[in-house]
C-alpha cells in the first residue's frame, strides 16, 4: 500500500533512471496523465517516490502489450475509487489471455480485483470468467528498492537500495549514505577502487554492483 504523503525528490531524468526511460518520456508521461509529479507540478516537475513506482508500472504494462490509451483510461477509472496513485493501491492484474484464447487473442488484459469479482480495469466491466491473477504488479514496484528497472536484467546486483527517506531516495550503496553513481564514476578513475575499499570501506561486490547498475541505468537516457 502507498503511502499518503509524497516521500523522496526526484527530478525527471533521474525517474527516467528507475523506471528504465528516458527523462524526456517522463515528462511525456506527466503531461499526459499517465503518472503524477507529485512534489511540483511547475518547472521544473519534480516526482515522489510513489510516482517513480508507478512510472515503473506503466513501462510494464506497455511491455506488457496495453496500448497508451487503454492504460490512461484505466488510470482514470482506478483513480475515481483509489485516489492518488491507483497503479500502487488498486489490487490489479495483467493476465496472459493468450493462454485461455489462443495466439490470435489480445496479449494482455488488466484486471482489477474487487472481492470475489474481477473487472477489466480499462472498460469496466465485468469479466464472464475468473482467471488467475499470476502476473501481479506488486513485483514490479518492489524493484524500486532494489535499484529500479535495471535490477529486471541484472539479477545479481544486492547492492543497491533505493530508499525514500534516505538522500531524498537517491539510490544508493544498501544500508549506507554513500551514492552509487558516484561510486560508480569513482570506480572508474585510477585509484577509485582503492580509495573505495580503504576510505569508504566497500567492498568489490559493492563497487562492482554499482559499476553495473550505473551503467545499465545511463543506457536509458539513449536508448529511449
Amino acid at each position: 500500500m502507498a503511502s499518503r504523503e509524497p516521500r523522496g525528490w526526484y527530478l525527471a531524468g533521474e525517474v527516467g533512471r528507475l523506471a528504465g526511460t528516458s527523462g524526456e518520456t517522463i515528462g511525456q508521461w506527466a503531461r499526459r496523465g499517465y503518472i503524477s509529479s507529485s512534489q511540483s507540478i511547475g518547472v521544473p516537475r519534480v516526482y515522489s517516490f510513489q510516482d517513480v513506482a508507478e512510472a515503473m508500472v506503466v513501462h510494464e504494462l506497455l511491455e506488457r502489450g496495453l496500448t497508451h490509451r487503454e492504460i490512461r483510461r484505466a488510470i482514470r477509472n482506478l483513480r475515481q475509487r483509489f485516489g492518488d496513485w491507483p497503479l500502487l493501491t488498486a489490487p490489479i492484474a495483467t493476465t496472459d489471455m493468450r493462454r485461455v484464447f489462443g495466439a490470435d487473442a489480445k496479449e494482455f488484459l488488466l484486471l482489477l480485483e474487487i472481492g470475489d469479482t474481477q473487472v477489466d480495469a480499462v472498460h469496466g466491466a465485468s469479466t464472464q470468467f475468473m482467471l488467475n491473477l499470476s502476473l501481479g504488479l506488486r513485483a514490479v514496484t518492489k524493484l524500486l528498492r532494489r535499484g529500479g528497472w535495471a535490477v529486471k536484467d541484472l539479477p545479481h546486483v544486492q547492492s543497491i537500495e533505493v530508499d525514500p527517506d534516505r538522500l531524498s531516495g537517491r539510490p544508493t550503496i544498501r544500508s549506507r549514505r554513500i551514492p552509487a553513481d558516484k561510486v560508480a564514476i569513482l570506480a572508474q578513475t585510477s585509484d577509485g577502487r582503492q580509495s573505495l575499499e580503504s576510505d569508504y570501506r566497500l567492498s568489490a561486490k559493492q563497487i562492482e554492483d554499482a559499476v553495473r547498475w550505473y551503467g545499465a541505468v545511463s543506457a536509458y537516457e539513449k536508448a529511449a
